[in-house]
């Protein structure tokens, strides 16, 4: 797909947790959009742009507030809501070049990025 594709695609709402944590790892769009384009999953993708996935039982966003920091190790914390699922699917990006995420919410992440990717080609 191509990069206007991307952007275009990515702008809709239902993309908009997906969107946030792209842009939480790079401001490039064109090497979220390389990345997106080669990734055969979520997982892959965060290794295109140079994270590795870290599954965690649970994740206490207050307690991942409260670390944020070099001290803490912890750079972005995302509390992202699903709300027609009602679904808390919580992202922290780390200082270390892991995301952690729960089992859930990598595997939203990654129907999503399925999602991106068919409505991308169709755009």
């Amino acid at each position: 797909m191509s990069l206007r594709q991307f952007e275009t695609v990515l702008s809709r709402e239902r993309f908009k947790g997906l969107k946030a944590i792209l842009d939480r790892l790079t401001s490039d769009p064109q090497g979220q959009c390389d990345a997106l384009n080669s990734a055969t999953c979520y997982e892959d993708l965060l290794k295109r742009l140079g994270y590795r996935l870290a599954l965690t039982k649970q994740i206490h966003v207050q307690d991942a507030f409260s670390r944020m920091g070099q001290t803490g190790g912890i750079r972005a914390v995302l509390p992202y809501h699903e709300t027609s699922t009602q679904s808390s699917l919580p992202t922290v990006i780390n200082f270390d070049a892991t995301v952690s995420a729960t089992p859930k919410s990598a595997a939203f992440f990654d129907e999503l990025m399925s999602q991106l990717k068919a409505e991308g080609q169709t755009a």
